[in-house]
């Protein structure tokens, strides 16, 4: 159940009986619910915070990428976040309690009931309503008019609006209830370029797990690790991968405060694929690999052609992950991260 200052988030009883209209109906409400739009131009207000690795006294993090959760407990990691969100929506549950903390990086609308699910096992099981957060995606939508048996509907196309509409209706049937903080989504994160292209305003965010506050963020390229290319490719071929189906990609182990970064299996012709996609121009792979060209940071066709670049040498992908087993990493007394042999 999703609570607004405490009170429950309700559905019409129509809204109940067609597919999909619950989380349609629900995400209208709370985009214009004014204290959530407050909330979220402060949120657009504060000051982003730049993560930086390797320097002394860096507070210990947890970055999460594409399709990936973790969660933390306070007592190991000051800061969890994610960030090179686009069209996709960052969720953030915390149990105030304990100061537990989950969030995940989620991209699309069949990995998200599994993916809660997953991000609430390690939560705890009280009767404590949780804090949640959901920023990220922007108004990439068009509007289309469908007729269907004489009747016209509106129809939104786009990648963040089903998106976001399935994780309003699943957590708004679930029996644990959820403190909406920040509903900084769709029309409440858009802005526009020089060009009048729809630009997501925060594309990134950080936790810090001692208080709960969400504040936005940007990683640099050594901050996002461990094993920055490996998982970025298990974004991109979990897709294809049966192991994954409706579930979010497993990578870090709370108990311990380790990166286990489960196996995700692709077929050799992939090589023959990124090869193929090297070959292109930057502007191309904007188009083809993208699902929101101009909203793109500088680094995306660079991060793009490093994963070409990787599976080109490895083809085997049980040579990442010999004995399919998941390639472990610990913290070490600077913070870094070494690869457990």
């Amino acid at each position: 159940m999703l609570l607004v200052y405490g009170e429950p988030v309700l559905s019409s009883a129509g809204a109940a009986s067609r597919t999909g209209a619950v989380g349609m109906e629900l995400v209208a409400a709370l985009a214009a619910h004014p204290g959530l739009r407050d909330a979220a131009d402060r949120l657009k207000a504060t000051l982003e915070t730049r993560i930086s690795a390797g320097r002394e006294g860096a507070p210990r993090h947890v970055y999460v990428f594409q399709r990936e959760y973790a969660t933390v407990d306070p007592a190991r990691v000051e800061l969890v976040g994610t960030d090179e969100a686009t069209t996709c929506i960052g969720v953030v549950i915390r149990n105030n309690r304990t100061g537990m903390t989950s969030v995940s990086h989620m991209d699309f609308p069949k990995i998200v009931e599994g993916g809660l699910k997953q991000m609430l096992e390690l939560l705890g099981d009280d009767n404590a309503p949780f804090d949640i957060h959901l920023i990220g995606g922007f108004s990439d939508a068009s509007t289309k008019v469908v007729r269907s048996s004489g009747t016209k509907h509106i129809k939104q196309e786009g990648y963040s609006y089903p998106l976001c509409c399935k994780i309003v209706e699943v957590l708004h049937k679930s029996q644990q209830q959820f403190h909406l903080r920040s509903f900084c989504v769709l029309e409440n994160n858009t802005m526009a370029d020089s060009h009048g292209n729809a630009l997501p305003v925060i594309g990134g965010f950080v936790v810090q797990t001692s208080s709960g506050v969400v504040t936005p963020a940007s990683f640099d390229m050594n901050s996002r690790c461990p094993d920055e290319v490996v998982r970025r490719i298990r974004v991109s071929v979990c897709s294809y991968d049966p192991t994954w189906q409706g579930r979010l990609l497993e990578t870090y182990d709370t108990q311990c405060d380790v990166f286990r970064i489960a196996p995700a299996c692709w077929m050799p012709n992939w090589a023959d694929i990124a090869s193929s996609l090297n070959q292109l121009s930057d502007s191309e792979v904007l188009m083809q690999c993208s699902t929101s060209p101009a909203a793109e940071p500088p680094h995306f066709v660079e991060n793009e052609r490093r994963i070409w670049k990787y599976l080109i040498n490895n083809p085997d992908w049980e040579e990442t992950f010999p004995k399919h087993k998941p390639r472990v990493f610990h913290r070490t007394s600077d913070g870094s991260w070494s690869r457990y042999s």
